[in-house]
């Protein structure tokens, strides 16, 4: 309580005998009223325990504050109680109600009679949350957040990483990593990690809709990306994707992010992202685990200690992560990935089909259902063919015909050479064809047919042999013409041709140059006779 000057009291206690009302008192002395409550509790106290010292004018104890019941005094507003509530349900503010009020409603009163009925018609109630509880090793919850500014390597530039938490619901128990970039791998490996960290696997996860996880939210069957489902799969985990806008789903990760934040990273800055791993592990360890939970009353690595045996024991095997694509059956059966052709049966020629690129196989699955259909080991060398001879198709297509029409038209031996190598490896030897012919964009046909010839002689049925046959027989031929210009005469005792079709004859030649001679003649003839006419005429008086 404020100590006020005696005047100031005194005047406070004259106020209360004449049973002035508090607001009043503040109005009147300008102090606050919890002052003024305060001295009039002193002061009723005072005068309960000594009649004669504070008494009325009467001479008598004043009543106790409040005074003896009588009728309460209600708003002016109250009359319009139902408009006011209603234009509050409209996010109207008190200003905009008064002035309806005043203007339509023929309303009297001030304008902080209607702020205080506003105020009071607005109180709410705080909102509630249930709490819930969760069983040992049930729920585990993820999210990324903001970490602390890191040293870009290569710069002297510093840029905030991502911070991926995730906290095991029991026990609140968590790993913290943090990343440049996230992809929809790095998100699945952070959860390996994670997994790892914690030596086993909870039995469903709970995240938001950020695109790494969930490619397309819904309430009931939220599609997750395919990667992230198969991780989660081969660790027999479910995920349980948050609803949107909805944060409070998982306000356990929430809060373990604001934690890290505030109290591990608050103005700190590193000069990698492995010192900064480093230290959240290190924070974990020696700050994070031991504290005393606010909620639980319990330490966190006790209760960890406690949901470590509840968690699932983790695979022998950690996730092989897939690239995924969707590909086309090409008319000989079989489907291109990496500049090799890998069989795709029982896939029809024409249909779609997903592909699986992993670091060692190739797997063939049903664009629809995703059901396997075909596994392959991967190839080591750009062009390698997976397909057994008993599935080749060796019936030629529309495509096999174009290839042989414009193999005839290099030459005789570049048409027999195509029709051999389609003879031997069927339609999937065609990319082989399409090399072959298209040589005709660079080199001559008559060298290609060349090269065509002396490759069945060889008994060598390749493109790349085509190809450097041809480029050889291309630049022997060039240097036999380069030969031929260097020992050809100089150009000064070069013998011109005389007679050619496309050369006139000599009397031509001459009877143009008279008549052109004839022509200038006249025209200068005409003109001078002119210029004199012109000065005789000038020059008389």
């Amino acid at each position: 309580m404020n100590v006020l000057k005696s005047n100031q009291r005194a005047t406070i206690e004259t106020l209360l005998e004449r049973n002035t009302p508090q607001r009043e008192i503040a109005r009147i002395t300008g102090i606050d009223r919890k002052t003024v409550r305060s001295y009039r509790q002193r002061w009723l106290e005072q005068s309960s325990n000594s009649p004669g010292v504070a008494t009325g004018s009467a001479g008598q104890i004043p009543p106790p504050w409040p005074p003896a019941p009588g009728p309460v005094a209600t708003s002016l507003c109250e009359p319009w109680r139902e408009f006011i509530e209603a234009q509050l349900r409209l996010k109207r503010n008190a200003t905009a109600i008064y002035q309806d009020l005043v203007d339509s409603q023929g309303f009297a009163g001030q304008y902080n009679s209607v702020k205080r009925f506003c105020a009071k018609l607005r109180h709410k109630e705080p909102e509630q949350f249930d709490r819930l509880s969760f069983l040992p090793g049930e729920e585990m919850q993820v999210d990324y957040g903001e970490g602390a500014p890191t040293r870009v390597p290569g710069s002297d530039r510093y840029k905030k990483p991502r911070l991926f938490v995730a906290t095991l619901r029991y026990s609140r128990a968590s790993f913290r990593c943090v990343v440049w970039r996230s992809s929809h791998q790095v998100w699945a490996e952070l959860h390996e990690q994670a997994f790892r960290y914690f030596g086993g696997c909870p039995q469903y996860v709970v995240l938001d809709n950020l695109k790494e996880g969930v490619i397309k939210p819904d309430l009931y069957e939220p599609e997750l990306n395919k990667v992230y489902a198969a991780t989660l799969a081969h660790y027999a985990v479910v995920a349980d994707p948050a609803r949107v806008r909805d944060p409070n789903r998982k306000g356990t990760v929430e809060h373990a992010i604001g934690h890290t934040q505030a109290t591990a990273l608050k103005g700190r800055r590193f000069e990698s992202i492995e010192a900064q791993n480093e230290f959240l592990a290190h924070w974990e360890k020696n700050w994070a685990a031991k504290r005393i939970h606010g909620t639980e009353r319990r330490q966190v690595q006790a209760m960890f200690e406690e949901e470590r045996a509840h968690l699932k024991a983790l695979p022998l095997l950690g996730m092989q992560y897939f690239d995924e694509a969707v590909r086309t059956v090409c008319d000989d059966s079989c489907v291109r990935v990496d500049h090799s052709s890998y069989a795709a049966r029982p896939a029809s020629i024409g249909s779609k089909v997903l592909v699986r690129i992993y670091a060692q196989r190739i797997e063939i699955r049903d664009v629809n259902t995703a059901a396997l259909l075909r596994t392959h080991a991967k190839a080591e060398r750009p062009g390698t063919v997976v397909l057994p001879m008993d599935e080749r198709v060796f019936n030629p297509s529309r495509e096999t015909r174009l290839i042989l029409r414009q193999a005839s038209e290099i030459g005789e031996h570049a048409s027999r050479l195509c029709q051999l190598l389609f003879a031997i490896e069927g339609r999937v030897g065609q990319r082989k064809l399409w090399g072959i012919v298209s040589l005709a964009r660079r080199y001559p046909a008559h060298c290609i047919n060349a090269a065509c010839a002396q490759a069945l002689e060889q008994g060598i049925y390749s493109y790349k042999r085509v190809l450097a046959l041809t480029e050889a027989i291309f630049a022997q031929a060039l240097a036999t013409i380069e030969t031929a210009s260097s020992g050809a005469p100089a150009s000064g005792s070069q013998t011109l041709t005389q007679q050619h079709e496309l050369i006139r004859d000599a009397d031509e030649y001459a009877d143009l140059f008279a008549h052109a001679a004839a022509v200038t003649a006249t025209t200068a003839t005409g003109t001078g006779s002119t210029t004199a006419t012109t000065t005789e005429q000038g020059g008389r008086p």
